[in-house]
């Protein structure tokens, strides 16, 4: 392979990842997320904070549908696998994993794991392997979020 025919190739690629990475989400500045986003929401999703224990929207909220990431629309919890943990946060046995991201979070002197959009990489929440069965996990939420998709049935 010729220099010219190997540097269309790595073009090629680098635009087709670009795109990628735009069609995600994953292109917009801080100051976009800022203007598009209530500041609360946006300390939340953007800045890793968390909202006050039994303040959330959907903390008691028991509907039949979709929890669907706030920033950018992708599903992430199904409402039959919503539970009260007792936490003050919606918690969800199970995820749409495809669509969650987990990461090593070490803050407050502690070790968890952080769970972030996989398509927009908002800031959802942590991750305990202390839920109920069938997965033993808890998916421990912001509400801040969360949108929410009703059922249309």
């Amino acid at each position: 392979m010729n220099c010219f025919a190997l540097y269309c190739q790595i073009m090629k690629r680098k635009t087709d990842e670009e795109a990628f990475m735009s069609e995600q989400g994953l292109q917009k500045t801080e100051e976009e997320w800022k203007a598009e986003l209530p500041e609360d929401v946006f300390n939340i999703v953007r800045k890793k904070g968390t909202e006050r224990a039994f303040t959330g929207k959907y903390e008691k909220f028991y509907e039949p549908g979709v929890y669907a990431c706030r920033c950018c629309g992708a599903d992430l919890f199904n409402s039959t696998t919503k539970y009260d943990s007792g936490s003050g946060w919606p918690s969800f046995y199970d995820a749409q994993k495809h669509n969650i991201a987990e990461k090593n979070d070490g803050s407050w002197m502690m070790q968890r794991t952080e769970i972030v959009c996989n398509k927009c990489d908002a800031h959802l929440g942590h991750v305990f392997p202390d839920g109920p069965k069938p997965t033993g996990m808890r998916y421990c939420v912001n509400s801040a979020s969360l949108q929410f998709k009703g059922d249309e049935s």
